[in-house]
């Protein structure tokens, strides 16, 4: 087993080790679960020379290189408050990044739209593209392909500062940063798809109509090469999401919608426009790609363990992945990047009680090895469970969720948070390392998550049936579920809490509001409680952001009758709020408003802002005093584990 890959840059000062005890559930390590992750991401290079690695701080994150035969540290980017989004291998020796900074009144890092690149060394250091390149006639750029072929370019979408939200496609010379256009995006707010010959191929994205439309173009890199409609869900009723292409070109790989069911994974022939259905499961949309290189080659579903499906079982990349899941017995396994000779892959291990670990996998030699560890302070014993779960709500329709469960308990008469996720729409919770859950788990709850109609990941009709059903048949669906775990004896019915994020706060008001018996304290984290506020914009009322409020969330009377602002009379439990200042999502003043409105209506309550904060906090210690705050008031309400003492042992790294 070979020493982590972060162990030098530890060494070297750039990073330092947490220290966390795993405590009893009575008092609760919250910086065990609420530190940040060792590293966020790591890559092989073309040739397996190096790997380049982010780790996330408050202030900054840093990039380092780092030689895979003797472990020496090359290279670190690192620059206060400048934070490493993605990163891409341009070459062997060459690394492209995008970078976020703070802006003055908001603690969460925004984009900067701004590329730079540096060669493993450290050398030749440049800022390729972005606002401050060209007199700011470029507003930013993302990159679309590093083109495994080509050492000297990439591809790249970019947008102008005109404010019309339409792009231009470049190839960038990732030494000097000179940039030639290749094409511009029939459609605004696009996205962009090269094949394995790094050509734009496909654009998609959407109109000022709300629409949302995919174009293809024929092989050619001529600027003025025409794109072709083939699909416009305004017209078809269903969305279609490019994957990648065949490594021949010749297919275009499509997630497809249908009116009914769950998504499909068809192939489209790029010459005859004929399509042919590969993958459908009866009742899960795909949760993600499988790829070789940047070839798709199946898709995984939900569910405990590896839950892969691929398009042509008896491939060698199939094989392969086969052979990594009975060895990962249990886990899910992932395949993120290989060398170019394909004899080395950097593979990612993951579960509900594991947050994640990578393995380099010799495939001539069969030998994996361990090189990093996202947590390395949790350990699997300490975690808890998490069961799939399914109940039929009230009015016939099938749902699916998952329990954790706190480690070593029989799984009866628990005391219970319901925690729904936010969106709604679009979003699911799926199986794997969820850290709220595991706090929660620690604590000794039972943890509810529950994908109530709305959700993502049950098809097109599943979504759309949590349309204008906020605080009705979404809230019902919570409520459904909630009283299906007391029948079922996990949860003590004199002990269940709800809290939530974003919708999720939303639903955690609105299930105290409708349900006054049921639960004995509610949570609001940067929620929703003014509906009338969701989604409106200072534009003209047919503009897109009030046209979807209409069509997802309502309009009229019912907003009103749906917002818990309005019905704080109702609610007879305790509740804890919580927002940041400085969320453009869901304004502070829909906590302020809900806050004034229960305590107009005498109902115990407590409250935590942060003036800098956003739409979720960033700030460590911000983020630690809420949580804190949080098991604080559940055990005060239901029991459970107290938090430790802030300040009772080391903060982290």
């Amino acid at each position: 087993m070979v020493l982590a890959l972060l162990t030098v840059a530890f060494a070297a000062g750039f990073l330092c080790p947490s220290a966390h005890a795993a405590g009893p559930a009575a008092t609760v390590d919250v910086g065990a679960f609420v530190d940040r992750d060792r590293f966020d991401d790591i890559k092989l290079s073309p040739t397996g020379e190096y790997f380049a690695a982010t780790a996330q701080f408050e202030d900054m994150t840093a990039l380092v290189v780092i030689r895979r035969s003797d472990r020496k540290l090359m290279s670190k980017f690192g620059r206060k408050d400048a934070y490493v989004g993605g990163f891409w291998w341009a070459s062997p020796d060459r690394i492209v990044f995008d970078v976020a900074m703070k802006i003055w009144y908001d603690d969460t890092p925004s984009s900067t739209g701004e590329l730079f690149a540096m060669n493993v060394d450290g050398s030749e250091s440049k800022l390729l593209i972005g606002a401050r390149v060209n007199d700011g006639m470029e507003a930013g750029a993302a990159l679309v392909d590093p083109l495994a072929g080509d050492d000297d370019n990439v591809i790249v979408a970019v947008l102008n500062t005109n404010g019309n939200p339409l792009y231009r496609v470049d190839r960038l010379d990732i030494r000097n940063g000179r940039n030639r256009e290749i094409t511009r995006a029939p459609v605004r707010r696009a996205s962009f798809l090269t094949d394995h010959a790094g050509e734009v191929r496909v654009a998609w994205g959407q109109d000022e109509d709300s629409a949302r439309r995919v174009f293809l173009r024929k092989a050619g890199d001529a600027s003025d090469a025409e794109w072709s409609l083939i699909n416009d869900d305004g017209v078809s009723g269903h969305r279609e999401w490019p994957l990648g292409f065949s490594a021949d070109n010749r297919l275009l790989y499509l997630q497809v919608e249908h009116a009914q069911g769950p998504d499909s994974v068809v192939a489209l022939d790029m010459d005859s426009r004929e399509r042919r259905e590969l993958v459908r499961d009866a009742a899960r949309d795909p949760l993600s790609v499988l790829y070789e290189g940047r070839v798709p080659i199946g898709v995984s579903y939900d569910g405990v363990g590896s839950q892969h499906v691929f398009f042509d079982p008896s491939a060698a990349p199939a094989r392969l992945y086969r052979s990594l899941a009975a060895a990962f017995a249990g886990e899910d396994v992932r395949i993120t990047s290989r060398t170019r000779d394909g004899r080395l892959a950097l593979v990612q291990a993951w579960s509900d009680r594991n947050p994640g670990e990578f393995f380099v996998f010799d495939t001539v030699q069969r030998k994996a090895e361990l090189l990093a560890a996202r947590r390395d302070w949790l350990k699997p014993e300490q975690l808890g469970e998490r069961r799939p779960v399914a109940l039929t709500a009230r009015d016939g329709l099938p749902l699916e969720g998952y329990v954790t469960l706190p480690a070593g308990n029989s799984a009866k008469g628990l005391p219970m948070v319901v925690l729904p996720h936010g969106g709604p729409f679009g979003v699911r919770d799926a199986w794997g390392f969820d850290q709220e859950a595991q706090l929660l788990a620690r604590a000794g709850y039972a943890v509810l998550q529950l994908n109530f109609r709305g959700s993502s990941g049950r098809g097109r009709a599943f979504e759309k049936a949590g349309m204008r059903q906020w605080g009705a048949a979404m809230q019902d669906d919570l409520t459904d579920a909630t009283r299906w775990a007391i029948g079922q004896g996990i949860a003590d019915p004199q002990r269940v809490c709800i809290y939530g994020g974003s919708y999720g706060g939303y639903a955690a008001l609105m299930g105290v509001v409708r349900e006054p018996e049921l639960y004995r304290c509610a949570v609001g984290y940067v929620g929703v409680y003014n509906l009338r506020w969701h989604g409106s914009t200072n534009s003209a009322d047919t503009g897109p952001a009030n046209r979807w409020r209409r069509e997802w969330v309502g309009e009229g009377p019912m907003l009103a009758a749906a917002s818990p602002n309005n019905l704080a009379a109702q609610v007879k439990v305790p509740v804890l709020l919580v927002a940041g200042g400085a969320d453009d999502t869901a304004s502070v003043k829909h906590t302020r408003l809900m806050e004034k409105e229960l305590l107009k209506a005498k109902v115990p309550t407590e409250s935590l802002y942060f003036k800098n904060e956003g739409h979720g906090f960033f700030v460590d210690a911000h983020r630690r005093e809420f949580y804190i705050r949080l098991l604080t008031f559940l055990n005060a309400h239901i029991g459970g584990g107290l938090p430790d003492q802030p300040g009772a042992r080391a903060a982290g790294r």
